[in-house]
C-alpha cells in the first residue's frame, strides 16, 4: 500500500449519469493505514456542475486492505483480497450492502503504477456502473 502514497489524477465515468474529475490524495495514518480524500468536479448528463469529495481510510492486511468510510466509529466498507496474474496486474473484489442496496466493487492495479475501481451498484433506491481510473498526478 505505501506505493499508493501521494497525489493521483482520476476520471471517473458514472455510465447513463455523467463523470468526474479531479485530484486524490493517499496520506500515511500510521504504519498500516492510509487516509483517502478526493476532490473533483462533478458533471452529470443533466448539465448540472458539483464540487464533490469523498474520504475513506485504507488499513493494509496480509492478503490485501480494507477500505472504511471516515467516519467514527469507522464502518467497514468491504475488504479486498488481492491475487497477482502472469501479466503482473493485481486484482481483488468485494461485495457490500447497504441497506438494500448492493455494491460489488473491484480493484485492479497494472504493473506501470495505474489503477482502478469499479462499482456495479444495484438495489432498489440505486442501479448504476461507475469506474474510476488513477494515474501518478504530475
Amino acid at each position: 500500500m505505501k506505493r499508493l502514497i501521494g497525489c493521483w489524477s482520476f476520471n471517473r465515468l458514472i455510465a447513463g449519469q455523467g463523470g468526474m474529475q479531479g485530484l486524490a490524495t493517499f496520506t500515511p495514518l500510521d504504519p498500516d493505514g492510509l487516509a483517502y480524500r478526493e476532490q473533483g468536479r462533478l458533471k452529470l448528463l443533466t448539465g448540472t456542475e458539483l464540487e464533490a469529495e469523498r474520504e475513506y481510510v485504507f488499513r493494509e492486511h496480509r492478503r490485501g486492505f480494507d477500505v472504511f468510510f471516515k467516519e467514527s466509529p469507522s464502518r467497514l466498507f468491504h475488504a479486498i483480497e488481492l491475487a497477482g496474474s502472469d501479466d503482473g496486474v493485481l486484482t481483488g473484489s468485494a461485495d457490500h450492502l447497504c441497506h438494500f442496496d448492493r455494491y460489488q466493487s473491484t480493484y485492479t492495479f497494472r504493473p506501470e503504477g495505474s489503477f482502478a475501481i469499479r462499482h456495479v451498484v444495484s438495489g432498489p433506491r440505486k442501479d448504476y456502473m461507475m469506474i474510476t481510473t488513477y494515474t501518478r498526478a504530475a
